[in-house]
Order: structure tokens, then sequence, then C-alpha cells
């Protein structure tokens, strides 16, 4: 078929661009696991808040913390490919992604770090640590169902704080990329988990101004336990 294409004169340029464009083209979104398995796969990484300045004021905020508060053990849902990590001071961490490549991106670049472990979600097994992490995940849980387990997971496995970068909104504009969903977060925490008290709202040092490389909608919200 390509050489057929190739020998036409005229129509052959044309009809190429159109053939790679429908056979190259996105695939539909199909669920935030599988968008995230596919991403990593393809040689994507944990995307612009885990890089650069907005990274750095992540760490800022939460070495401080841990630091301060003297935590010993920290749990991660959504380590993603490490990068946010690299530049984190805990004590004992725990690193859960949902994509087998993430996994394995974080053990290659952490081997020789006996105070780090990273398992798949679906390895879960009941652990438990003082502070529990969600950075930049929420919004990218599109699913009610896979949201609400995410969040019983999230507070149930903290044994004292639990730290949430994210939007905190239910305003959804159209023409947003599939994989993201905002979400009133704080109000199902209200709802739901009555031991847990919102203590401190620090918003970004880089508010989003159109570019997510320079700013994020995301504010940290630092819940601690009754």
């Amino acid at each position: 078929m390509k050489q057929v294409i190739k020998k036409i004169p005229i129509l052959g340029p044309v009809i190429r661009r159109i053939y790679q464009a429908w056979f190259n083209r996105p695939k539909p979104f199909q669920g935030s696991e599988n968008y995230w398995k596919d991403r990593y796969e393809a040689g994507g990484n944990s995307g612009d808040g885990s890089y650069n300045q907005l990274a750095e004021f992540k760490a800022e905020i939460l070495n401080t913390f841990v630091s301060e508060n003297g935590i010993s053990s920290v749990i991660e849902y959504g380590c993603g490919d490490g990068n946010q990590l690299s530049l984190a001071q805990y004590p004992q961490y725990t690193g859960f992604d949902v994509s087998p490549k993430a996994i394995s991106m974080c053990l290659n670049g952490f081997f020789n770090k006996d105070n780090k472990a990273f398992k798949l979600m679906a390895a879960y097994a009941g652990e438990t640590a003082e502070l529990t992490l969600s950075l930049d995940v929420i919004y990218h849980l599109i699913e009610d169902s896979v949201f609400v387990e995410y969040m019983h997971r999230l507070f149930d496995s903290s044994e004292r704080f639990v730290i949430i970068y994210a939007s905190d909104t239910d305003k959804n504009p159209e023409g947003m990329a599939a994989h993201v969903r905002h979400r009133h977060f704080s109000k199902w925490v209200a709802d739901n988990k009555a031991k847990w008290k919102l203590i401190k709202h620090i918003p970004n040092k880089f508010p989003f101004n159109g570019d997510t490389k320079s700013g994020s909608f995301a504010d940290f919200y630092i819940y601690s336990k009754a």
C-alpha cells in the first residue's frame, strides 16, 4: 500500500500525510490507570509539576514539614517516575503507582537506597506510615469509583498526617485534557473523614498562568488526625 501511494506524483504526499495521521493518531482515553501506564511505556514522564521550579517548591514544603514534625515514615500514592522524590529528604519511604514502568524507573533510579521501596498499587497490603502523600494525583482520577477508593486508602493508611497537593474545585472548563478532572476533594474529606482536620492550606508559590511548566493550579492541603 505504501509503495503504491509513493508512485502517485501529486496525490502521493497528500495521501501519505493522511495515512500517517490515521495510523499514528492518539489513542482515545481509556481510563485513568491505562492512561498513565501507556504514558510511561511510551517514554513519558510524571509531568511538568515534578520538574524544575515546581518540583523545588514542593520539596521545600515537604522536607520542612517532615523535619519539623519528626516524621519517620512516608507513603506516597502516585510516585511516578521518581524525579520529585530525588529532591526529598524522608527517613523511610514507600512509593506506590499503577504503572509497572514507573515502578521500574524508580527501582533503577534508587536501587542503592535502603530506605526506599516501590510497589504497584495492586500489591498494596495494608502498609501504614506517619505521613501519606498525594502529589498531583487527585485531579487525574477521572472515574468516581477510582477517586473514592484512592481517598479512603490515602487517609486510612496514615497514622498522623496527610498532605495533598492538588486543585480543590469542581469547576471543569470545556477543552481540558481527557486525563484531567478537577475535584472539590476537601468537601469529600469533610463528609467522609470526620477524624481528620485541615490544619494548613499553602497557596502555590507559582500559580497557574496558562503555562504548566512555570505554574500550577495545585495548592498544598495538610490534614492532621484528631
